[in-house]
């Protein structure tokens, strides 16, 4: 099967809500939660985060890319400026940056966030998304792309693989950087 992945701009919208479902992927996150503080993460409901998320694809530019097998949105993944998700940032996260000015930086960018259709997941969509995020990221003018994704998962509906599995970055040329958390390394790609 062919997949096809493209920038999440407005007019793809009704393709990320259908891919996102009623109740906005992971438990109504409408990925957001790298977007708001946590008190503003408690403070919200799924709709306020989809209105959230719809306002940031509104503003452009594209937070992120669509997979598309046979014409529907199979997967996406959040990738952009690390400024862009300012949480993803906290000093506190083992996503932090190691120089605290790449936070900033516009050309230093991060993949911050998956979600996959259920009944595509194990079929490789997130490598593919990857690799159309590493093109995406270098058209972009992107200097650095890092990820900190987590190393053991044997079940593919883990929700912690929100996040991506080290292999899928290991095999797309990402190196570990440092892992301040067991199992949750920080991966950079040079670009």
């Amino acid at each position: 099967m062919s997949t096809t992945i493209v920038p999440l701009t407005p007019e793809r919208w009704t393709d990320f809500e259908d891919l996102f479902g009623k109740q906005g992927a992971c438990y109504g996150c409408w990925c957001t939660h790298f977007r708001l503080t946590p008190a503003e993460r408690r403070a919200s409901d799924r709709e306020r985060n989809k209105d959230h998320i719809k306002a940031r694809i509104e503003a452009g530019p594209p937070p992120g890319l669509l997979a598309f097998e046979d014409g529907k949105a199979v997967g996406w993944m959040q990738i952009g400026p690390r400024a862009d998700v300012p949480e993803w940032n906290n000093q506190g996260r083992g996503s932090a940056p190691v120089d605290p000015a790449d936070a900033g930086d516009p050309n230093v960018w991060a993949i911050s966030c998956f979600f996959i259709r259920v009944k595509a997941r194990g079929r490789g969509i997130t490598h593919r998304l990857v690799d159309g995020g590493v093109a995406f990221a270098r058209e972009n003018g992107a200097r650095l792309l890092e990820a900190c994704p987590i190393d053991l998962s044997r079940d593919s509906r883990s929700i912690g693989l929100f996040v991506g599995s080290s292999r899928v970055f290991e095999k797309a040329g990402f190196e570990r950087l440092l892992e301040r958390k067991p199992g949750r390394p920080l991966m950079r790609l040079v670009l």
